[in-house]
């Protein structure tokens, strides 16, 4: 008897092969339709009243030759089953081959991870289609065509470079956009810290609590509240700092005082798709896009579970053989009780978290089966699942309030004295230990100051730190994170620079853009909403294309149309900012450019060359210094020999001085390019290209 077993990816084939090797086993490549580009309107399909009717065609030569191999693989077998992966997009692809390959009553099997008990037990009781999955992957198709193809026109009319709009996409780029305007528009406070060190071995810091003498003999055992900074509460000027700095110069210490509690830090959950990209980020260094690439081939390899999942569910089989191995190797860390974690509210399915699929197969145990980052991230995966089952932290915290007359100061510790999970995941902070003193006790002060610091504009985020706020906002899913923001950078709406992601000029002016002439577009609660009404396809309880064609009638058609109406007046509209014109008192429109520090510099829009800079000495915008003629030198130009110049400039904050020609229109011709001299922190000019010369700025050659 021929059995035939389809799956996805080819890389799973050899794996598979050893598995089940009486089985012929073929590989699609993941989808091989798409819709097609040649019928009404090139969307590949048309809304009729309530209903969709789609078009489907081959989505490369390459795809339609799989098709023809499949087809002939189908006809020489006896039973053929359905293996894509566990997802909706899997079961999308299923129904697709089974469409394609023209299969009656096709037989579907799923499996979480590629070992032999599982692929077997998942081919000995196979199951039809799912139905419900399946049109919420249709929709999901359809909308994002919809969507793309219909939006997209809007902002190739801004004459920028931008190609394309996207339901999840649009959402994304806002995030980013959003913050980076709160940074651009960031104003920096000061404000001071003040401290005073004690001879006992500790350091405290302003705590602000001003107490009458005899308010504060009743308060000693006062605690002051949780969440102070680590360096107390700030004040705000040098007046206010310098008085407290002299009160605790010109006043006797005591503690009043000391609190000490053991708590406990629970172990954390294990990965999601999402937690997976933001470890990776932080202890790998690695990008979205690189951890699955990395993830996929440790699934194929049989090495962990599969890693596109928004669940923190283990199974039970895995957990007592985890605990197994905690019982053997750690069995202080062995929790009398199975820890539950709980997924988040719109986790899809019934998937697992993503986890080793043998918990004996330790990183120790493999290095040499893997290398490179696929150890690194199986070291990560693994150390993650085993310390979501071990015992909670125990941490001893202490905090100590002294007080120097009416002011009082805090120092606060912590020591691990239980590693816990933590063992295998740390997560705990260095250790801070403070001396044994007692309530009432005198302390000797040995030094006291302030520090002047200054607010910091909220930090970009990473590409992990954006994922984590697509998920925490239900903007796409586990399958769409990594693309989505592949597909910012490859439309050059995003950069990563500095492991940060920030907007290009270009993605600023498509977020304007869209958050001026079609808002829900960018909303991130309605594209949220949009992934919850998925959701309900897929478990059933909405037709997907009644849905989708009240959608598209009642929000989207109206919603380009008033697209189409606002486009002309806010295509090119910058931003406004909270200062005046100097000379007009017109609001200053930010202009976005990556040649200046701050992102962007303010123009007026009345007055045509009144342009203002960011000070970061002064702390302030600027009108441009007017340029004052340059020091004419005795020295020669190296190309034209006319005089040289001195020319002034500021580089990076700092101003410099540089030797060029005189002549404004020689120094605009090709030979003169390198012209120049520099200064040079050893004394006198350099040139890379003619040498150095002897000359000082304070007096000839």
């Amino acid at each position: 008897m021929s059995k035939l077993l389809i799956i996805e990816a080819p890389g799973k084939l050899k794996k598979l092969k050893a598995i089940l090797p009486d089985w012929t086993i073929k590989a699609s490549g993941g989808h091989i339709r798409e819709l097609a580009k040649d019928k009404q309107d090139a969307l590949g399909f048309q809304l009729q009243g309530n209903h969709v009717v789609c078009q489907w065609t081959p989505r490369s030569p390459q795809a339609k030759q799989t098709i023809a191999e499949l087809r002939a693989a189908v006809k020489a077998a006896d039973q053929v089953i359905l293996a894509t992966d566990e997802d909706r997009e899997g079961e999308t692809i299923g129904w697709h081959l089974a469409e394609e390959l023209r299969l009656k009553n096709p037989l579907r099997a799923t499996y979480r991870e590629i070992t032999s008990d599982a692929v077997k037990a998942a081919i000995a009781n196979p199951r039809p289609l799912n139905l419900d999955l399946v049109h919420a992957g249709l929709c999901r198709s359809v909308l994002d065509k919809l969507v793309g193809f219909k939006g997209s026109p809007l902002v190739w009319q801004l004459n920028n470079g931008a190609k394309s709009v996207g339901r999840v996409q649009s959402a994304t780029l806002h995030l980013v956009a959003e913050l980076e305007t709160k940074i651009r528009n960031f104003e920096p406070q000061d404000y001071w810290t003040v401290f005073v060190q004690y001879e006992e071995g500790f350091r405290a810091f302003y705590h602000g609590g001003v107490f009458s003498p005899a308010e504060a003999e009743e308060s000693d055992a006062t605690v002051p509240g949780e969440g102070k900074p680590d360096e107390g509460d700030r004040v705000t000027s040098q007046a206010e700092a310098d008085r407290l700095v002299q009160i605790a110069q010109s006043q006797p210490h005591r503690v009043i005082s000391v609190e000490g509690k053991t708590v406990l830090k629970q172990p954390p959950a294990p990965f999601t798709t999402s937690t997976l990209q933001q470890a990776a980020s932080t202890k790998l260094k690695l990008n979205p896009e690189t951890t699955m690439a990395v993830a996929q081939k440790l699934y194929e390899g049989g090495y962990i579970t599969y890693m596109r999942t928004d669940a923190t569910f283990l199974a039970p089989p895995f957990v007592e053989a985890a605990r197994g191995w905690l019982e053997q190797h750690d069995r202080e860390n062995l929790p009398p009780q199975i820890k539950q974690h709980k997924s988040g509210k719109n986790a899809q399915e019934a998937h697992e978290a993503v986890r080793p699929t043998d918990i004996s197969k330790t990183p120790d145990g493999i290095v040499r089966e893997l290398e490179g980052n696929a150890l690194g991230l199986y070291t990560l995966i693994w150390n993650r699942t085993i310390a979501s089952l071990c015992q909670p932290a125990r941490i001893q915290q202490t905090r100590i309030v002294t007080q120097s007359g009416t002011v009082q100061w805090l120092a606060k510790g912590q020591m691990v004295v239980f590693e816990g999970f933590a063992k295998y995941w740390r997560s705990l902070g260095a250790d801070a230990e403070l001396p044994s003193i007692q309530q009432g006790q005198s302390l000797k002060r040995t030094e006291s100051g302030s520090e002047k610091k200054q607010t910091q504009p909220p930090s970009r985020y990473s590409e992990a730190q954006l994922v984590q706020m697509m998920e925490r906002r239900g903007i796409g899913r586990p399958s769409t994170f990594a693309s989505t923001i592949a597909t910012l950078k490859d439309r050059e709406y995003v950069r990563v620079v500095k492991s940060k992601v920030e907007p290009t000029d270009r993605g600023m002016d498509v977020d304007r853009f869209l958050s001026q002439a079609m808002p829900t577009l960018v909303d991130t609660d309605f594209t949220a909403e949009m992934e919850l009404q998925l959701d309900l396809i897929a478990e059933g309880k909405l037709n997907w294309e009644g849905w989708l064609t009240q959608w598209n009638r009642t929000q989207f058609e109206p919603a380009l149309s008033q697209a189409l109406r606002i486009m002309p007046q806010h295509a090119h509209a910058h931003p406004t900012s909270e200062v005046s014109c100097p000379s007009c008192e017109t609001p200053m429109q930010q202009i976005s450019s990556t040649k200046v520090r701050k992102g962007f510099f303010l123009k007026c829009p009345t007055c045509e060359d009144c342009v203002m800079f960011w000070n970061d000495r002064s702390q302030g915008w600027e009108l441009p210094k007017p340029k004052a003629a340059g020091k004419v030198t005795s020295l020669p130009c190296p190309v034209c020999q006319k005089p040289l110049e001195e020319h002034t400039y500021v580089k990076e904050g700092v101003e410099k001085v540089m030797l060029r020609c005189s002549d404004d229109s020689a120094r605009q011709q090709k030979n003169h390019k390198e012209a120049v001299y520099f200064q040079s922190s050893k004394g006198g000019f350099w040139s890379p290209k003619f040498g150095t010369v002897d000359y000082s700025v304070t007096g000839g050659s």
